[in-house]
């Protein structure tokens, strides 16, 4: 099976060296996306449930690039900075995601200053 790289200009260019996506055969990894303006590389937000609304806008450009949408998303997972944060990032995740959930990790680490989420995905496009 041929890996494909997915990128969209609808999500932020990768400041380090990875791809926004990868594709091979029926999987979609969406490398983690930060609450970043596509356009500008700005910040988008103060608040963690800013912040998660637009880190999914960028989890959702790239798996539309890569051929999916959120529905064929099986695992997302959110890295916060501070567990005060998680009500807030729920309650934008739950409203952006919506039911029936995928499966979910949350895990708290220190990211760059002014950056409160990062998420990443997992999308399958095959039905087994």
């Amino acid at each position: 099976m041929t890996r494909t790289v997915v990128t969209t200009g609808n999500a932020p260019a990768p400041a380090a060296p990875l791809s926004q996506g990868i594709r091979k055969g029926g999987l979609l990894q969406v490398s983690g996306q930060l609450p970043l303006d596509p356009d500008t590389g700005e910040i988008v937000g103060t608040t963690v449930a800013e912040q998660t609304a637009q880190a999914l806008r960028n989890v959702t450009a790239v798996l539309k690039a890569g051929g999916a949408d959120l529905a064929d998303v099986v695992m997302l997972r959110v890295y916060l900075t501070d567990p005060a944060h998680l009500a807030g990032m729920n309650e934008a995740y739950a409203a952006a995601v919506g039911e029936p959930f995928p499966a979910r990790t949350t895990v708290y680490m220190p990211l760059p200053p002014g950056l409160l989420v990062e998420i990443d995905a997992l999308a399958v496009l095959v039905d087994g």
